[in-house]
């Protein structure tokens, strides 16, 4: 990994002197060696990375599938409780590490969000 940041140095460091070497007339074609130059550095970095992406996605994929079944039904709970995120100010983490959401129209004293669900206090 540490060879990346050295390869991007050794051939911006190669690509300078095609820039300083190009005279008046020969403007426009030192910058679009310095484009190509650019493109393919791009594309030798995106070959050289693949396969540690893919790497990495087959290594996550298994984690990210499990975590996503465990975090589904509490989802689901929170989403029947909250309903519309629209009507909450953002969350505050309160002094004691709770998170509270606050309502920005507050609901009527007696009225509960839903009627046969409990609030655990």
């Amino acid at each position: 990994m540490k060879t990346l940041p050295a390869a991007v140095l050794a051939t911006a460091l190669a690509v300078l002197p095609v820039a300083a070497s190009a005279q008046e007339g020969e403007v426009g074609e030192g910058f679009s060696l310095i484009e190509e130059g650019a493109k393919l550095l791009l594309k030798g970095l995106a070959d050289e990375m693949q396969p540690m992406m893919e790497d990495l996605a087959t290594e996550m994929e298994p984690k990210l599938r499990a975590f996503a079944e465990e975090m589904a039904p509490m989802l689901e709970k929170f989403h029947t409780l909250v309903d519309d995120l629209d009507a909450y100010h953002a969350p505050e983490r309160l002094p004691n590490g709770d998170i509270i959401l606050r309502r920005k129209v507050p609901l009527e004293p007696g009225e509960t969000p839903e009627e046969d669900d409990e609030v655990d206090i």
